[in-house]
Formats: structure tokens, C-alpha cells, sequence
């Protein structure tokens, strides 16, 4: 711990010029001198202060769920990752490496959704627009800090165990800009609450994290559903304590699921990756020797998110030849509150007042 204090106290010189640059940044923005681009068509932005781990790919894949019944919508991205540049309309047919894990992932479960990825929102919305003429909403992934596009409602997620008011700077802490970057926001989502959260909590968590009275405060957990097989016929699986995991993630605070997983389970063996990152065909076989070397009587299987599938996915041929035992871990967001629908609500009813 003590060792920890010493790295944050030499780092802070580089997280305070940092800071300095992302002000300075945001200070043209709100002066005026650099001008974020409105659009006619109603734009939602989802995003975050922090690096990862506020669970952003489930909660904008919750906003699909809720609109795409309704309103013939579109989910622009950067594609973080990808191999390619440019914009490009995201396929069924594409792969990780070609546009990112979390725009596939989308697309893969809601094929009818328009999806493109662009480093530039302010170029790709109006691709995207004349592209499909039908679209009525364009959803910005990971779009908080992209302030060339002034979205029309702007929704900023923070982690119930990581909450910004608690967090510091790049690269002391995890934040990409100063806290008050969090004025900005329309509504602020709480996420992966535990179960034991209460309502005085939430109070105490509005009032910490909320900067101004216009905004709306929501509380989120994840749903985990029953996995699925990786390859096969969409053969499902109850977890239970005779079952033992390896655990395959890639993702940015695995705390959560990794709690799940070990309270579901027998014993539960992680073989963590970075944020994003792009297996191997070594990964692969890293995955089939650890698989291995676990010693059971019990059911063995591996265990993935829904995200790190998408990147597997590259080496399918691969994971086929192995015959592996992988099963994808669905997730979902519910909202919490004495009125879990308000959310939704709040969402439609900027919809039906949004003005060009």
C-alpha cells in the first residue's frame, strides 16, 4: 500500500499536465472557439469518465433493446482496435479485427441495427444518415468525451464501487478528464450495483454524484443469464457448484463477474487478459494447456463474456479443430428503484420532446 502512495506521488506531476491539456481542450470547447456539431436527428450519447469497467457495451445494447422495437435507430463507434480506418458499415461477415468486438457484438444480435465505426462521430453521423435514410436515432458509443459531436442527450455511466467523485486523473487514477466533466451529463447512471444496495445508499450516491439539479440519476445491476455454447445449436447450461470454470476475460473490471462466477461454482481458475485484447493463435493455446492442467472429477468448461467471443471468434477454425467446451456468459442491465422503468421512460419521453 505504502509502495502504491510512493508511484501515485511521482506520477501526479504527469496526471496534473494531463489534466492541464484535457482543460484546455474542453476550455475552446466551452468558449466556443471549437464548435461541436449539432444534427437535426436525435443523438445519445453513452459513455464514461473512467478507462473501462462501467459496463458501456451493456448498457448502450439495454438503449437498443428498449428503441429498436419502436424507432428504426443506428450505433456509431470507434471501433476500438480494429485493424482498419476510416468508416466502415459493420457486417455480420466482419470480424473483431475488422471493426472492434463491441460494434460486432451489436450487430451480430441486432442485425436490422445500422452500425459503423469511424475515429470521426462528426463524419460518420452523416454518412450514416444519408446512408439510411430511415434511421430516427443514432446512439454514440463511448462518445463523452468526443466534443466535436453535441449530442442531444448525453448519458455518463460510473461504477458503483468506482464511482468518479472517488477517482483521480490518467495516470493516477483512471479518469479521462476532470470530475467536472460530469456537468456535461444529461443523466447519470450508477451501474453494476451489488444486491445489497439500499435505498439510503442511493440517496447518498445521487447526492455525491450528481452536479446539478437538472440531472437524473439512475441505479443499475447486471443480470447474468444462463451460458451458451460458443459453437453448436444453442445449447444452454445451468452453473452449479459441480461445475468447474476457467475463466477467459479480457475486459476492464472483472471483479464483478469474477464474484458471480465463484458463487455459482465449484473452483473457478481466471486467465485475464487486457482490456480488448486481440487473441492469438499462442492465446489459443495458452487456453487449451490451462483447460488441461485443471485436475477434477466435477464437468469442466470454459467461461467468456459476450465481448471477449467476439475477438475469439477470429481463430474459429481453430477453437473447432480443439473442440473446446467454451460457453459464452450472456449479461444484461436492469434498473433499480422503487420504479424500474424510469429509466426507459425518461429516454422515451426526451424522444417525444426532442426538438430540431
Amino acid at each position: 500500500m505504502v509502495n502504491q502512495w510512493i508511484l501515485k506521488l511521482l506520477l501526479l506531476p504527469l496526471a496534473l499536465l494531463y489534466g492541464l491539456g484535457v482543460a484546455l481542450r474542453n476550455g475552446l470547447y466551452a468558449a466556443g472557439i471549437l464548435r461541436g456539431v449539432s444534427f437535426s436527428m436525435p443523438v445519445i450519447s453513452i459513455g464514461n469518465l473512467s478507462v473501462g469497467g462501467t459496463g458501456k457495451t451493456p448498457h448502450t445494447e439495454y438503449i437498443i433493446r428498449v428503441l429498436h422495437e419502436y424507432l428504426p435507430l443506428a450505433v456509431v463507434s470507434r471501433g476500438y482496435k480494429r485493424k482498419t480506418s476510416g468508416y466502415l458499415d459493420v457486417s455480420v461477415r466482419h470480424d473483431a479485427t475488422q471493426v472492434g468486438d463491441e460494434p460486432l457484438q451489436f450487430k451480430r444480435k441486432y442485425p436490422h441495427v445500422a452500425v459503423a465505426v469511424s475515429e470521426s462521430r462528426s463524419l460518420a453521423i452523416p454518412r450514416l444518415m444519408r446512408s439510411f435514410p430511415h434511421i430516427k436515432v443514432i446512439l454514440m458509443d463511448d462518445g463523452y468525451q468526443h466534443l466535436e459531436v453535441k449530442p442531444g442527450l448525453n448519458i455518463l455511466l460510473t461504477e458503483h464501487d468506482r464511482l468518479y467523485t472517488k477517482d483521480f486523473l490518467l495516470p493516477v487514477g483512471r479518469l479521462r478528464e476532470w470530475r467536472s466533466g460530469a456537468s456535461r451529463a444529461d443523466f447519470i447512471v450508477v451501474t453494476k450495483c451489488p444486491p445489497s444496495v439500499t435505498k439510503l445508499d442511493m440517496a447518498r450516491i445521487e447526492q455525491d454524484v450528481r452536479r446539478n439539479v437538472k440531472q437524473q440519476v439512475f441505479f443499475s445491476e447486471y443480470h447474468y443469464g444462463h451460458p451458451y455454447k460458443m459453437y453448436g445449436q444453442g445449447e444452454r447450461l445451468t452453473l452449479h457448484p459441480d461445475i468447474d470454470v476457467l475463466l477467459v476475460v479480457a475486459i476492464a473490471g472483472t471483479e464483478y463477474l469474477l464474484e458471480y462466477v465463484e458463487e455459482k461454482c465449484g473452483d473457478v481458475f481466471m486467465l485475464s487478459y487486457n482490456d480488448h485484447h486481440p487473441f492469438s493463435l499462442f492465446d489459443i493455446g495458452e487456453i487449451e494447456r490451462r483447460f488441461k492442467h485443471i485436475e477434477s472429477d466435477r464437468e469442466r468448461i470454459i467461461l467468456t463474456t459476450e465481448k471477449d467471443a467476439m475477438r475469439l471468434d477470429t481463430h474459429r477454425e481453430r477453437l473447432a479443430q480443439l473442440n473446446l467446451p467454451i460457453y459464452i456468459l450472456p449479461v444484461a442491465v436492469r434498473f433499480l428503484g422503487d420504479t424500474p422503468d424510469a429509466f426507459d421512460q425518461a429516454i422515451k419521453d426526451w424522444l417525444l420532446n426532442f426538438k430540431r
